[in-house]
């Protein structure tokens, strides 16, 4: 039977990794620096590569990457004081789930980020347990976070469901031995998820892996 449902927060729940993405391809290319889509899904948001080492990839001299992403980021946070839409599907997802199963968001974003990315939203009181950047040594792909997730809801792998939209995320949470569904969205819809439990289109996905675990788990009693 599912107890716990993990979910990725960026691109998953909120689509904040498109605003960010465009953002920084606004700021690089004042810099001269042109970044495209793909390059950016498989190596930000798929190898784990940080903005410092993209920026120096395409050739910004070292002494002017870190003022351009100091300026980007007081611009992101700026942007994230507006509302940030909320990806398809989540709502009536995270509504139906909720008191059925626990709820947890496990997110490579600082928890001062998340609180502003769902402060229109009123999405979080839906969540038991919210494990962000701030918490954790080692970021995804390791294990950690998810792991984390786990000890403070206090359930095993096997009863649990991660859901997460890039291969990043994936490798995380199968290395914490969770079956892990794939909502890819637009900008990491070109990776590969064949390590993944099972890819969905949008959030709504997941209840049949619910129900199906549901039922799976009464045919046993």
């Amino acid at each position: 039977m599912i107890e716990a449902i993990l979910w990725d927060n960026d691109g998953v729940l909120v689509d904040s990794e498109s605003l960010f993405f465009e953002m920084t391809r606004t700021f690089f290319a004042e810099a001269g620096l042109r970044v495209e889509a793909e390059y950016w899904s498989v190596e930000y948001l798929g190898n784990a590569k940080h903005s410092y080492q993209i920026a120096g990839e395409l050739g910004l001299a070292p002494e002017l990457i870190g003022p351009l992403l100091d300026r980007r980021n007081a611009a992101f946070v700026q942007r994230l004081r507006q509302s940030v839409p909320l990806m398809p599907k989540v709502r009536e997802t995270i509504e139906a789930l909720s008191g059925k199963v626990r709820l947890a968001i496990v997110t490579g974003s600082p928890r001062d980020k998340v609180m502003l990315m769902h402060a229109a939203h009123g999405l979080l009181d839906h969540f038991e347990v919210i494990v962000t950047d701030d918490e954790i040594t080692n970021a995804k792909p390791h294990p950690e976070p998810y792991l984390k997730a786990m000890e403070m809801l206090g359930v095993e792998p096997e009863r649990c469901l991660a859901v997460e939209d890039s291969r990043r995320g994936l490798d995380s949470a199968v290395a914490a031995g969770l079956r892990c569904i794939a909502v890819p969205n637009a900008l990491t819809r070109i990776q590969r998820f064949e390590r993944a439990f099972a890819v969905e289109q949008d959030a709504s996905g997941v209840l049949k892996h619910v129900n199906a675990g549901t039922r799976s788990a009464y045919r046993e009693m």
